[in-house]
């Protein structure tokens, strides 16, 4: 008897022991999800393969950072920046999120460029496992009505796009094929944007009111928007900010909060901002163009870190 209560002591004194050390692995930094911009892939050494290695060093080698790719390959992954349906490669994102064991408690997401609004759809139509703060580093939440030069001039495609963009954006077969088609806001047009845009006058609730993305954005701990204020590749780059030209022209903009897109809340930004989980950062520079002590200061030591 005295042996099997010495043998239980022992058992339990092991179960606690490795309880307690998986407390401790999980008390750290959650993991990051990270999504690039057009033209760019997942693990460009350039680019956010030097933002994974930055993260890692700050928030510990053992920080689990998944950057998406979709595709196959790394080329792939920026053909799809241009020619992949939107609403496709979210529902591609949404599946690896959720099938990753890493994640399932929860992650942090941040998106560059065109990836942050990607990532947005990723929070309003995805809500499990649960996005906990959601960064968007120069995204285009009110779309673009304009097509600069491509990030990456190389890429024989931009000019396409950008003829193609000026006489057909709300085509279907457009919509279906380009992925700047599905964020191209045209303010003159209002009614021809909500009426033909595939993705954007959808997780934006232009449409109709889709109370489960206004649930699940509510959700977040904290929505950070950051715009850089000498941008040349968003047009315009309040949209950055979640501001958009005033209806019926292209010339004056309208703050997000006198817009009847923030006065109604259809997407809960005015209770974001209210709860005080709304945040609006702005960056010298031109498009994605900020310092590693930028971003270690204002984005991981404050969202990143627990």
């Amino acid at each position: 008897m005295h042996q099997i209560g010495f043998f239980s002591h022992i058992f339990i004194f092991i179960l606690l022991t490795i309880l307690a050390y998986g407390n401790r692995i999980n008390d750290g930094s959650p993991p990051v999800v990270l999504w690039h911009g057009m033209g760019d892939s997942c693990c460009n050494p350039l680019s956010l393969g030097r933002i994974i290695k930055l993260l890692q060093k700050n928030l510990g080698t053992d920080t689990y950072v998944k950057s998406l790719q979709i595709g196959k390959s790394f080329e792939q992954d920026v053909k799809n920046s241009f020619f992949m349906n939107v609403n496709l490669q979210v529902k591609d994102a949404c599946k690896q999120i959720s099938i990753d064991p890493k994640l399932s408690s929860g992650y942090n997401a941040i998106g560059f460029s065109q990836g942050a609004q990607f990532l947005r759809a990723v929070a309003q139509r995805c809500p499990n496992p649960p996005m906990l703060n959601l960064i968007s580093i120069g995204g285009q939440h009110q779309g673009v009505f304009g097509m600069p030069r491509c990030l990456y001039s190389s890429h024989k495609w931009c000019e396409y796009i950008r003829l193609v963009l000026n006489k057909e954006a709300y085509a279907k077969w457009v919509q279906n094929s380009l992925v700047q088609a599905e964020y191209w806001h045209d303010p003159i047009k209002e009614s021809d944007y909500i009426k033909g845009s595939h993705f954007l006058a959808d997780i934006n609730n232009e449409r109709i009111i889709n109370e489960n993305y206004r649930e699940n954005l509510l959700k977040l701990k904290n929505f950070i928007m950051v715009m850089f204020t000498n941008d040349t590749m968003v047009i315009p780059k309040e949209s950055e900010w979640f501001a958009f030209y005033s209806p019926g022209q292209d010339k004056e903009i309208m703050p997000l909060e006198q817009s009847v897109f923030y006065l109604t809340d259809r997407l809960g930004l005015k209770v974001l901002e209210e709860s005080g989980r709304l945040h609006f950062l702005s960056v010298p520079g031109n498009h994605l163009q900020f310092s590693e002590e930028w971003f270690l200061n204002e984005i991981v030591n404050k969202y990143l870190k627990e």
